[in-house]
């Protein structure tokens, strides 16, 4: 066996994997050298597929797009230390443009539907600068190369403060995490795999873009929206079966849609699915292995770990564990919290054009978590407030901020309430000076909220908002009452003990529950 493929089918695998130290492991110094290496290896072979039109490039046509923008890009005067923004939902651009970037920059890719104001925040943060990439330039690229330890993007991330945060990667970081994906022997080089989530998001980055570089293998991404075009769905089937998709990797609410699809092609071909960023209700697991014979595999992860920490095996389940650690990522519990080292923590928050707020030796997640001797991560909670819709981090305080500019808002908290389809929906708490409806204060919050899905679902009005003992403000409270009131709808006699676990008073319940990303147990 190469030093750079060990031996890893199976969780038992991971103590003789690290025998040999990642130093030794021969991966390329930078993603432009695991491109070039893959387009040395295989340039005439499918690389990238892109929907609807579709456009196919091998992966020597890949690195000539990626040679195309780079020198672009280097004609506008970025240079190593330059931050570039990325601002697109065509997917044909922005695949070879964000390797382009981190060739001769730092890519800083944006989600399109984040507010004006926050764009402009990000901007002033990083001192990125919008390239024009409508031009044309050589195939081949003949300047500076980035190191392994150069930074290679800053994705921003949901923080506790209302901008987004930027969290920066460096090159190690990303190659590192790709190869712990591509190192597992579930997938050959004849695997194809779908790509259907945005480039602004690490999962795009590393688990459909960088991963498959290793072994050449063919990606098939979806158009424009992704997941998010709801024509999508309708032909999934028949794009598995035309294009003999292997895998795909998504978050819980596809597969709870694609739960729902008929099967209408032969599909046999999808050996496992992949899930990650939000948690994974058991419902939502059992209707769509049922309804397809695929099983999914659970990960977790965080941009600011790079991406993926912890993944599960098709074959060998764990119940109630979103996956075994990667090889060469260490993972502890300290007072309940996971935390995390390695060669994929970043390289810390961005501050200021170049300057950034470096993380210590190990990255505290903010996820409550239990970890077995067999590096096997259970979560049951997070300890910090980030409301999770779908796999999209919602900052509170964007909503909290929103309903306090309104004129009849004395204080506002949000929170998440439980979902069986988004995992967890925003709802607000508010405390009133003057008189004003929920009604109203939903249609103010939702007009000045910087995303769509960040808009609260419901108001609901207070005399007082908890505090805790010292006097600070408790969202607690304020979750248990929110699961309180997402079971009373269904009707199933419940008692929330602490916003995440629901005492049942009745077996019949459990079919009920199963829908939600909530833990719980018959009392």
């Amino acid at each position: 066996m190469s030093t750079l493929w060990p031996r890893y089918a199976s969780p038992d695998d991971l103590p003789a994997i690290e025998v040999v130290p990642l130093a030794d492991r021969g991966l390329p110094a930078s993603t432009y050298a695991l491109l070039k290496r893959a387009a040395d290896l295989w340039p005439h072979r499918r690389a990238i597929t892109i929907l609807p039109e579709p456009v196919t490039w091998t992966f020597a046509e890949l690195l000539r797009q990626v040679h195309r923008y780079a020198n672009l890009l280097r004609d506008q005067g970025f240079q190593r230390d330059d931050a570039i923004a990325l601002m697109s939902a065509d997917r044909t651009e922005m695949i070879p443009a964000i390797l382009a970037a981190q060739l001769v920059g730092i890519a800083m890719p944006i989600n399109p539907a984040l507010s004006p104001e926050h764009v402009r925040e990000l901007l002033a943060r990083s001192g990125a600068r919008v390239p024009d990439l409508s031009g044309d330039a050589p195939s081949t690229y003949d300047g500076e190369l980035p190191g392994s330890e150069d930074l290679a993007a800053f994705f921003h991330t949901g923080g506790t403060t209302g901008a987004p945060k930027l969290a920066a990667h460096t090159h190690a970081n990303e190659v590192a995490n790709a190869w712990m994906l591509a190192a597992s022997e579930l997938l050959d080089e004849d695997s194809v795999l779908f790509a259907g989530l945005p480039l602004f998001h690490v999962n795009a980055l590393i688990v459909t873009l960088l991963t498959p570089l290793f072994k050449g293998q063919h990606v098939v991404w979806s158009g424009p929206l992704g997941y998010r075009e709801p024509a999508l769905y309708g032909e999934f089937w028949r794009i598995v079966e035309h294009y003999r998709i292997t895998t795909m990797s998504a978050v819980p609410t596809v597969y709870s849609v694609l739960a729902q699809c008929p099967v209408n092609a032969d599909i046999s071909s999808l050996r496992f699915a992949m899930v990650g960023a939000a948690p994974l209700p058991p419902a939502v697991r059992n209707a769509f292995e049922t309804h397809t014979g695929v099983p999914l595999v659970e990960g977790y992860g965080l941009t600011e770990a790079t991406c993926a920490t912890a993944r599960s095996f098709p074959g060998t389940p764990r119940p109630g564990s979103v996956g075994q650690r990667l090889p060469y990522q260490q993972v502890k519990v300290r007072d309940g919290v996971l935390a995390i080292s390695g060669p994929t923590v970043f390289a810390g928050y961005v501050k200021s054009p170049g300057g950034l707020d470096e993380p210590g030796e190990w990255l505290d997640t903010g996820d409550l978590a239990a970890v077995d001797d067999d590096g096997f991560i259970r979560l049951s909670g997070r300890a910090k407030d980030l409301i999770l819709r779908g796999g999209h981090n919602i900052d509170p305080a964007v909503i909290e901020d929103a309903l306090l500019s309104h004129p009849a808002v004395t204080a506002a908290s949000a929170v998440g309430r439980p979902d069986p389809h988004a995992g967890e929906v925003p709802v607000a708490y508010v405390t009133l000076g003057v008189e004003a409806t929920p009604d109203e204060l939903l249609a103010w919050a939702g007009e000045r909220v910087p995303e769509r899905v960040a808009a609260p679902k419901e108001v609901v009005v207070l005399d007082a908002l908890p505090l805790t003992a010292i006097g600070k403000p408790s969202k607690l409270e304020l979750r248990a009452d929110a699961t309180r009131r997402a079971f009373a709808e269904l009707d199933v006699d419940v008692v929330v003990e602490d916003g995440a676990i629901v005492v049942l008073a009745e077996e019949d319940a459990k079919r009920v529950l199963d829908e939600y990303a909530v833990a719980w147990r018959i009392k």
